[in-house]
C-alpha cells in the first residue's frame, strides 16, 4: 500500500468510521438502549473501535485486489438491544441512521470549514477528501443490504407481508454485500460524486 494511501486511510476513513459508530450507540442511548454505554462504546477512542477485519484487513484486502482505487473500512459495530427501544418499530432505523447522518454532518462541517477559512493548497485537499470519504460512507452504508444501515431503515419501511424478503436479505446479507461491492458499487458512484461537489463545488484547487 502506498504512503499516501496509509494516510488518507488512517487520518480519514478510520476517525470517520469511529464516529459513525459512536452516533450509532448515542442515539440508541436517547432512545432507551443503553448497552453501548455499558459496554464502554460511547468514547471516540480508536482502541474501543477499531476491528481487526474491517479496520485493518478489508481495506488492506480492497487495496490490494483494487490496484489501488479502492478503499474502505468500517469500525466495530456498537452493540445495542432493539428491544430495549422506546419505539419497536422505528427505534432500529434511527440507530442506523444515526451514522450515516453523522457522516453527512462532517461532511458539511469540513466542507464549511474550507469555505470560510483562510486556508489553500493541500491542506485544502486534505479536508476536501475528508468531505468525500465521509459522503462515500454515508451513501455505502444506506445501501439497503444488512449489515449496511440503510437495511435497518428498510425492515422500518416494509410491511409485515414482506417479511419473507427481510429473512432472505438476513441470511444472505454479506454475500450480497459482496457482489454489491466489487460489480455493483458503480450504481453509486455517480450520487456519491453529486452530494460531494453539491458540498465543495466552486472551491477553488479541488477540482
Amino acid at each position: 500500500m502506498e504512503t499516501g494511501a496509509l494516510i488518507f486511510f488512517f487520518l480519514i476513513i478510520v476517525p470517520s468510521s469511529i464516529i459513525h459508530e459512536y452516533a450509532h450507540g448515542w442515539m440508541a442511548n436517547m432512545l432507551g438502549d443503553p448497552t453501548a454505554k455499558h459496554a464502554g462504546r460511547l468514547t471516540i477512542n480508536p482502541l474501543a473501535h477499531i476491528d481487526l477485519f474491517g479496520t485493518i484487513l478489508l481495506p488492506v484486502f480492497l487495496m490490494w485486489i483494487s490496484s489501488g482505487s479502492f478503499l474502505f473500512a468500517y469500525a466495530k459495530p456498537v452493540p445495542y438491544n432493539p428491544y430495549n427501544l422506546k419505539n419497536q418499530r422505528w427505534g432500529p432505523a434511527a440507530v442506523g441512521a444515526a451514522g450515516p447522518i453523522a457522516n453527512i454532518l462532517l461532511a458539511a462541517a469540513f466542507a464549511l470549514a474550507i469555505r470560510l477559512l483562510p486556508i489553500g493548497g493541500n491542506f485544502t485537499l486534505f479536508l476536501s477528501m475528508i468531505v468525500y470519504a465521509n459522503v462515500l460512507l454515508a451513501i455505502f452504508n444506506l445501501v439497503p443490504i444488512p449489515p449496511l444501515d440503510g437495511s435497518k431503515v428498510l425492515f422500518a419501511l416494509l410491511p409485515d407481508s414482506l417479511s419473507r424478503l427481510r429473512d432472505i436479505l438476513e441470511q444472505y446479507g454479506f454475500f450480497l454485500l459482496f457482489i454489491f461491492i466489487f460489480y455493483l458499487f458503480k450504481l453509486i458512484s455517480p450520487l456519491i460524486m453529486r452530494v460531494y461537489e453539491f458540498f465543495i463545488g466552486g472551491v477553488p484547487g479541488v477540482f
